[in-house]
């Protein structure tokens, strides 16, 4: 078989969760706010169950515009008055611990009321879905981190910040071995652009209408040119990290894997490439979104073309 062939064979059906706009369409949007509640709602403790959510306006946080294709992130807050950010962290950053703090100071001094104000706090919840394995090495590496402030007992001191960390990668379950409607969460979310059909341990309502909002078919094109961006950015980031585990790997060992690397890489072009033909854009279009040339872009279709007759 082709090459050309195994890329038209594997095709997704449904989007990529851990691009910028898969994340969005999923946890977002209006539309998908029963998704997020449900979502959230397994992390919350009995008397934090939300049942409605309000999206807040991105926050305006300076100078930290150059990290945003490692991570992304949603803001909002319930109706009984409980903050949430919700990230999507595709890659490690510097300081890792300092800016999830810094990130929970906004919508606590935003709680601050002009006037008489005796200092009561709603509480904040900070979620980051990781992409990676932020504890490397050691047998303690935890997929489900929570974190609060506690005493020198370990006993709960502020029951109103807290820190939850979800390390994907560790995350091994299979489908026969999913317990909870939490590890049916994690399945969906790992799992999700590989499916080519609603498993049926997922055949439940929430997750029926998470697949019908991930699926490409029903995006128009305006969304689907933006979704091909995002993953293009999405692997323009995994390429970073890649090449940069390479290079520590090159300085330690003197081995190479440019070559495996390169041939990976324009496989995944090429599958961008395929997508936008087969939604008809066009050659210019095509070639400006996987930013590649336009001559590049003709030599596919012609391909395409070929194997019709």
């Amino acid at each position: 078989m082709s090459q050309l062939k195994q890329i038209l064979n594997r095709e997704p059906i449904f989007i990529n969760p851990y691009t910028d706009f898969g994340f969005k369409r999923l946890f977002g949007q209006e539309g998908s706010k029963e998704l997020l509640i449900d979502f959230l709602n397994q992390m919350l403790p009995e008397h934090h169950q939300i049942d409605g959510l309000k999206f807040r306006n991105p926050e305006n946080i300076p100078d930290l515009q150059h990290e945003r294709k490692a991570f992304f992130d949603i803001s909002c807050i319930s109706t009984t008055g409980e903050e949430f950010i919700v990230e999507m962290q595709k890659a490690k950053v510097k300081h890792f611990k300092d800016r999830s703090l810094f990130y929970t100071t906004y919508p606590i001094r935003r709680q601050a009321k002009k006037g008489k104000w005796d200092f009561e706090l709603q509480s904040v919840y900070f979620i980051a879905i990781l992409d990676f394995e932020y504890d490397d090495y050691g047998l303690n590496r935890k997929f489900y981190r929570e974190v609060a402030l506690k005493d020198q007992d370990g006993e709960l001191f502020f029951d109103k910040l807290h820190f939850k960390y979800l390390q994907m990668p560790l995350f091994k379950k299979n489908e026969s071995e999913l317990e909870t409607h939490f590890d049916k969460w994690l399945y969906f979310l790992k799992n999700l652009e590989n499916f080519d059909e609603i498993p049926n341990i997922l055949n439940e309502p929430v997750f029926q209408k998470g697949f019908e909002i991930a699926k490409l078919a029903k995006m128009k094109t305006q969304e689907f040119t933006a979704y091909e961006r995002s993953r293009l950015a999405y692997w323009e980031n995994e390429a970073v990290v890649n090449n940069a585990r390479e290079e520590a790997w090159n300085e330690a060992w003197g081995k190479s894997w440019n070559e495996a690397w390169e041939k990976s890489w324009n496989e995944k072009t090429k599958n961008v490439v395929l997508n936008c033909i087969k939604q008809g854009l066009t050659a210019e279009l095509t070639a400006s979104i996987a930013e590649v040339p336009v001559e590049f872009v003709k030599k596919i279709m012609l391909e395409l073309d070929s194997k019709k007759k």
